[in-house]
């Protein structure tokens, strides 16, 4: 069990590593075109697109989940049509995005209210990423299924691709062909679309091999069937409820730290990458905790659900306790990595030790996210996530007189 735990999360963990590189190369690209406008609109249009498809993360959850019962019943061609499904309702999704993306951003804008020079670069970089919001949702629904399919490895694979692609892509249109921020956006947009249409190279492939006879044909009924419809909304309602909770949580957090000042905001900011390089480890045995729960849970195989929720957690266990060590001994140090504004670095010293506790605060939720996304008990995250909603905000209102920037640090 231990090893098959391993053999999923290990390509999982790659794949969230690379993720930001993403946003790094472009914001390391606009750091040299000589204005800072350009890294500002970066960061706001990133911020944008990260906040929009965050919502619509229930595409990989729920569908990883379900395909992985479907999975554990050996009942592949319901794990095709979940697959089907949660492909055509993603695509949906992107299309009413674009249609949608005049309002969308201005009411975007509207609520980030960037300097003006700042907003007209935000605006042709969104115009332009906006046409990969089909592709960026579909690779949701095809990494889930894959996921509960049991293989990581393609979505590492799609993930080192997409970077690879960008990097290309972006500096020869910006230092070959003299492009500014329009060129950083066609890069991304190619590179989302490159994932797309590998993930699709690979879901067909996976086809033919549940459909060795050739009949691969599913007609549009089977993928929208009404009851079928009904229990992948069930599922995922709950799920984008509870991403709602974390976003509203997650912005405040910003918020309140900009109240207190741009060195509060800075400090709160670098420490939030201390979470954040944790949540990379974590997530990688949540998704192995839910593409086994999943399987052994459609399966009927109560013993290997269990042993592989407890082997889970001697994983998490131990990776916590090796991380809260580091960030009570070495968390300066690596603060120091990130900024040498020595005032931010004081500032941070009366923080680190929250700092310390996130590996201990997030441990647990991070495992039983997994298990009830393979279980498909969605319910219970959204109920676990609505109580800590309550009782961060509760906190942080009733403290933040007395204890300041401390009643948001201790959100966890």
């Amino acid at each position: 069990m231990h090893r098959r735990i391993i053999n999923l999360a290990l390509p999982s963990i790659v794949s969230n590593i690379t993720v930001p590189l993403l946003g790094l190369v472009d914001t390391a690209i606009t750091g040299h075109m000589g204005e800072a406008r350009y890294i500002g609109a970066i960061a706001v249009g990133s911020m944008v697109f990260n906040i929009m498809y965050w919502l619509f993360a229930f595409l990989r959850m729920g569908t990883g989940g379900m395909t992985a019962q479907a999975y554990g019943r050996k009942d592949f061609c319901e794990a095709d049509l979940t697959g089907l499904r949660a492909i055509s309702i993603s695509s949906l999704i992107g299309l009413a995005i674009i249609l949608l993306q005049y309002p969308l951003l201005h009411l975007a804008m509207w609520f980030i209210a960037p300097d003006e020079n700042v907003m007209q670069l935000v605006y042709s970089y969104c115009y332009i990423c906006i046409w990969g919001a089909p592709a960026s949702l579909g690779l949701f629904a095809l990494n889930g299924w894959f996921v509960g399919m049991q293989n990581t490895k393609i979505p590492m694979a799609i993930s080192i691709t997409q970077n690879v692609v960008n990097i290309l892509i972006s500096l020869l249109l910006v230092y070959c062909l003299g492009m500014k921020i329009e060129g950083v956006a066609t890069g991304t947009l190619i590179a989302q679309w490159a994932g797309f249409f590998m993930g699709s190279f690979f879901f067909i492939k996976k086809r033919k091999e549940i459909y060795p006879t050739g009949n691969s044909r599913v007609s549009l009924s089977h993928i929208f069937e009404s009851s079928a419809m009904r229990a992948f909304f069930s599922v995922n309602r709950d799920i984008f409820l509870r991403t709602v909770f974390l976003v509203s949580v997650n912005l405040y957090f910003v918020a309140a730290g900009a109240k207190g000042g741009e060195i509060v905001l800075a400090v709160n900011t670098i420490l939030m990458q201390l979470f954040i390089l944790y949540s990379y480890i974590m997530d990688g045995f949540a998704y192995a905790a839910e593409a086994l729960c999943g399987r052994f849970y459609g399966a009927g195989d109560t013993n290997s659900l269990k042993e592989t929720i407890r082997k889970v957690f001697y994983w998490s266990i131990g990776l916590t306790a090796i991380y809260s060590v580091v960030y009570g001994f070495g968390g300066l140090d690596f603060l120091r990595l990130l900024t040498n504004e020595e005032n931010v670095i004081a500032a941070s010293e009366e923080y680190i030790f929250w700092a310390m506790l996130i590996p201990i605060a997030g441990m647990v939720a991070f495992v039983w996210d997994g298990v009830f996304i393979g279980m498909t008990m969605t319910r219970g995250m959204l109920s676990g996530t609505f109580v800590a909603a309550i009782v961060f905000f509760t906190t942080y209102f009733a403290f933040e007189s007395t204890l300041n920037n401390h009643a948001v640090e201790s959100k966890g």
